[in-house]
């Protein structure tokens, strides 16, 4: 952690020389979230009359922090959508749990029923005795409702864009693509040379598809943020995004500690 502090700011980073690639930018990214976790944090072990207005501006960094996230996936997104779909940067773990090349977005809502069940519990006493904190544990049942809406609105886009990329991962066997590869397979057996304008003609349409797909997904995953945080009163969006962010990084954390493992246990048995 001491050696990730070092780092730029990601603005300054990005402001200064354009990094090479998303894993780059990516490993910044979460130098910077890591710093504004802790902010989170400071900003709960205040006293309980901190103003509102400086809740609200914390909240408004964090959210920024995100959004200049998405900008810059977008943009490293037009020019090597399979990278971000099968992202380096990430460990196995957090692969097997991806949503086209993201978090699915229903997640933030069980996130939210998690972290309010668990301050609930915690503050039991204090509700009995007519007593509130004002985090997660004091949804009101307008805030209940309005969450649940939005949920049900979440879940209806996300299988409309589901049902979508499973659309164009069939058209990987449409008509097009089985006379070209059977085109390509008799050119090889003849010993001709394959006519590799056709493959990549082919192959770029469908990245586009996968282009646009991804876009949505993420368009999807940034707007479920940000409704579910004007949902929240500011100090109980602190609350969550302290929640998003310790299960954002301590699972890439995780994750990559058991690639490591699993690495070194490859390297001792292929040469035990």
């Amino acid at each position: 952690m001491r050696a990730m502090a070092l780092l730029p700011s990601c603005e300054a980073y990005m402001d200064s020389r354009q990094p090479e690639t998303f894993k780059s930018f990516f490993d910044c990214w979460l130098v910077e979230q890591n710093r504004h976790l802790q902010e989170l944090v400071a900003a709960t072990q205040q006293p309980s009359s901190v103003d509102e207005q400086s809740l609200r501006l914390l909240v408004r960094r964090v959210m920024e922090h995100y959004e200049h996230y998405y900008k810059a996936k977008d943009k490293w997104g037009k020019q090597d959508v399979l990278a971000m779909l099968s992202p380096s940067w990430t460990s196995r773990f957090e692969d097997a749990f991806l949503w086209i090349g993201g978090w699915r977005p229903s997640m933030a809502f069980h996130l939210l029923y998690s972290k309010s069940g668990i301050q609930l519990e915690d503050q039991l006493d204090e509700l009995i005795r007519g007593l509130g904190r004002g985090d997660l544990g004091d949804l009101s049942p307008t805030q209940m409702w309005r969450v649940n809406e939005l949920q049900g609105k979440t879940i209806r886009e996300e299988k409309e864009i589901s049902e979508k990329m499973a659309k164009h991962q069939e058209t990987v066997a449409d008509s097009s693509m089985v006379e070209l590869s059977n085109m390509a397979s008799e050119m090889m057996r003849r010993g001709d040379e394959v006519e590799k304008e056709k493959v990549e003609s082919a192959m770029e349409s469908k990245e586009e598809g996968m282009k646009e797909i991804l876009q949505r997904a993420d368009e999807l995953r940034l707007a479920t943020l940000k409704a579910v945080i004007e949902i929240l009163s500011p100090k109980q969006a602190v609350y969550f995004l302290i929640a998003a962010a310790e299960l954002h990084l301590r699972i890439h954390e995780w994750g990559k500690q058991r690639d490591d493992k699993y690495r070194r246990h490859n390297r001792v048995y292929c040469t035990g």
